[in-house]
């Protein structure tokens, strides 16, 4: 009885070490960039979201220009992952929106 909930927990373990991978860690708002990452994190969403949208054969959904960058990234991304099909999967398109965004918002640190 004891080696079976030995071995339960050391399962337990493992995957809630496995789990926590992948996910970014808390973002300290003192960083300069904290907003950036944030936003590009959201944008990273979108590219995923736009993805799907693609693959399922749905129109594009662009979101009203007006004048700010956040739009203007957003819809970039959404009609570059439209336009490329070697965005072929959703690591793709989560890679291509993180790292887009970055490079436009002139932020080098990653999200990761």
């Amino acid at each position: 009885m004891k080696r079976s909930s030995l071995i339960g927990m050391m399962v337990l373990l493992i995957l809630s070490s496995a789990w926590g991978h992948g996910h970014p860690g808390q973002i300290d708002d003192s960083m300069p960039d904290a907003q950036r990452i944030r936003f590009c994190e959201r944008v990273r969403d979108h590219a995923l979201q736009a993805f799907y949208n693609r693959d399922k054969g749905r129109p594009m959904k662009l979101f009203d220009e007006d004048g700010s960058d956040g739009a203007r990234i957003t819809n970039h991304i959404i009609r570059r992952i439209y336009e490329e099909p070697q965005i072929s999967s959703p690591k793709k398109a989560e890679t291509f929106g993180r790292a887009t965004c970055n490079e436009m918002m002139g932020t080098s640190a990653a999200s990761e």
